[in-house]
């Protein structure tokens, strides 16, 4: 960590330092999953779900760097590799080389859903040690992230009515 002028204690920095690296690995692990379906997407509705697929992703990668910045804001240091985003990543890949529209839409709305608890994990972090800038920031991620969810939720309505 580097020194940086903040009223906040070097332990609610060290605390916020290492919820942001996880939350950065999540997102950073979301996007390249919404992007690699967005990628091999297929099927009768394939130009509206790529479309909605590279809006979601480009959304999911403003927020890397806006975590990132805020971390170094703080005065700590952020994710260094690819290798570093693998051991602090909870949202899990998605290798497979099929995967049905279903299934893509299904597996990122589930994603979706599970970033936006570690979303407010980490807000009850930031908030116990008086952190309002990262909390504010946060509170915008979770509507971003829940809005993602209702899309991804309306569009398998959807696809389930058509199928």
């Amino acid at each position: 960590m580097t020194e940086t002028i903040t009223d906040l204690s070097q332990q609610a920095v060290t605390g916020t330092a290492v919820a942001l690296r996880h939350l950065l690995a999540d997102v950073f692990t979301l996007y390249m999953k919404t992007k690699n379906f967005h990628w091999h997407m297929s099927g009768r509705h394939f130009r509206d779900y790529h479309l909605l697929l590279d809006e979601h992703a480009d959304q999911i990668f403003a927020m890397t760097d806006e975590i990132a910045e805020r971390a170094r804001k703080l005065g700590a240091g952020t994710l260094r590799s690819i290798g570093d985003i693998s051991r602090r990543q909870r949202i899990q890949d998605d290798d497979r080389e099929i995967v049905t529209p279903r299934q893509m839409l299904t597996g990122l709305r589930d994603d979706n859903q599970q970033l936006t608890v570690f979303l407010r994990e980490t807000h009850e972090i930031c908030s116990k040690r008086y952190d309002v800038a990262t909390t504010s920031l946060i509170e915008v991620w979770i509507d971003q992230t829940e809005r993602r969810t209702w899309f991804l939720s309306e569009t398998l309505a959807e696809v389930s009515e058509n199928r």
